[in-house]
């Protein structure tokens, strides 16, 4: 006589990875936050970018991003580090740069709120995990 044995195996989907760029935008030992005004991290603050569209190098996108974003024109200086993290919708995997307004004013466009916070305290307002994990590394 054989057994059979059922149980609640879970069906692991392969979770969906996004792939983005973000900002740090430093002026004067001040670096340009954002918060988001949507979303399951609604009011939770970022460095300001987005996904990398089909084609787009990194600095393309986050070029591109911030134009879309806050109305102005940015040079990408320099790699700072990319951030993996899992969220629970997705797995992000964030390309980090410094930046320099070049052109324009930073306007909300998209964000809730903006603020300049201080390079050495940069703690002060609540950030997104991933984002967190960039300011561990400045």
């Amino acid at each position: 006589m054989s057994h059979k044995i059922s149980g609640d195996l879970e069906k692991t989907e392969p979770r969906r990875t996004l792939r983005v760029v973000a900002a740090l935008i430093r002026e004067n030992g001040r670096i340009f936050a954002t918060q988001r005004g949507y979303g399951n991290y609604k009011d939770w603050w970022e460095f300001p970018g987005g996904k990398i569209e089909e084609g787009e190098t990194p600095e393309e996108a986050l070029v591109r991003e911030i134009r879309e974003e806050l109305g102005a024109e940015i040079s990408v200086d320099e790699f700072l580090t990319t951030v993996e993290y899992d969220y629970p919708e997705f797995h992000l995997v964030m390309d980090c740069y410094w930046c320099s307004v070049t052109g324009g004013e930073l306007t909300l466009l998209e964000h809730e709120a903006a603020k300049w916070l201080p390079e050495d305290d940069l703690r002060q307002v609540q950030w997104l995990p991933a984002d967190l994990a960039v300011i561990e590394r400045i």
